[in-house]
């Protein structure tokens, strides 16, 4: 299985997206979007801008576990991170994102 994009709609009629690693699990979740458009943009924006080192912020949340934003050129947040156990644990998730976040796949859940 390969890396993919799923755009689904929330309840409150909003559009989210995550990109998922080849082996199903979540490394990128995306913000609320009203439009379907805007989150197709914001997958767009992940695959031109996940290669680059420099577009990730790498955190502590408040509860001490590390996590990363992705960011536009903008300095707009694109998409965040799980929380993880440790920060070699992020890096990998950070790596992980930069080597699926070009992927074209869109699974278009919203149909």
């Amino acid at each position: 299985m390969s890396a993919s994009y799923e755009v689904t709609q929330a309840s409150d009629g909003q559009y989210k997206f995550v990109l998922k690693a080849g082996n199903g699990e979540v490394i990128l979740s995306s913000e609320l979007y009203k439009a379907k458009a805007s989150a197709m943009n914001g997958i767009a924006s992940v695959q031109n801008n996940s290669s680059d080192d420099h577009r990730y912020e790498r955190l502590i949340a408040k509860n001490g576990k590390p996590y990363f934003n992705l960011k536009a050129a903008n300095h707009q947040i694109i998409g965040t991170s799980q929380l993880y156990s440790s920060e070699s644990a992020r890096d990998k998730g950070v790596e992980s994102v930069k080597n699926n976040g070009k992927t074209e796949t869109i699974k278009d859940l919203t149909l």
